[in-house]
């Protein structure tokens, strides 16, 4: 079904290897986050961005302060976004330096009051709390608005009985971002010249004075 309204969602995949698992949860959360809006009757404009693409250009931008090429552009879609998806891969209990050099780029308030779904994969369940004492608490300073359920996705939970939980948990958070983003008033990205004086106003006041 196709709603008469529609929502903007951007997906953030961190995974180092292609394909990655990474990838593969931001797939299946991007799929359960549509369905549950398509429910709703809201349509979706979804992009995914692959950050692995945009390594180099990360670097160059925290060396430089400014975004380039195609970042740019990836900058201005999460600005402009009415929900976000954002899945790492875990490095030594924590987040991976690229997912984190994308979210130190952002301009401050960018995220603010964002509908956001956090996801992370791993090779082993130890690692599951890292979603939890490490990449929320991010989020959290970011002032996003972070649903409740995070899924993490460790190597076990591709199979057997563990996908049936796995599916489980991200049908759960699907639902919960869904529910979040179609109760955001769509408002679409800022037009930086919305409050532009007209140029004969402007000549005006130059005449009168």
């Amino acid at each position: 079904m196709t709603g008469t309204e529609s929502r903007t969602l951007t997906v953030i995949s961190a995974g180092l290897t292609q394909p990655s698992s990474s990838r593969l949860l931001a797939d299946r959360l991007t799929a359960a986050t549509v369905a549950a809006l398509d429910e709703r009757g809201v349509g979706t404009d979804v992009e995914v961005v692959e950050l692995r693409d945009h390594a180099h250009a990360l670097v160059d931008n925290l060396l430089t302060g400014f975004p380039g090429g195609a970042l740019r552009s990836v900058v201005a879609r999460v600005a402009a976004s009415d929900g976000i998806i954002a899945v790492t891969s875990i490095f030594n209990a924590s987040y991976s330096g690229l997912y984190k050099s994308f979210f130190d780029v952002l301009d401050q308030g960018t995220l603010d009051g964002v509908p956001t779904l956090l996801g992370a994969t791993g090779g082993t369940a130890r690692h599951s709390l890292a979603l939890e004492h490490a990449i929320r608490p991010m989020f959290a300073y970011l002032r996003a608005a972070t649903v409740p359920t995070g899924v993490y996705a460790a190597s076990e939970d591709w199979a057997g009985s563990g996908d049936q939980a796995l599916a489980g948990r991200i049908a759960r958070a699907g639902d919960e971002l869904a529910a979040a983003m179609a109760g955001r008033e769509h408002t679409g990205p800022a037009d930086p010249f919305a409050d532009a004086v007209p140029f004969e106003e402007l000549l005006a006041r130059q005449r009168a004075n």
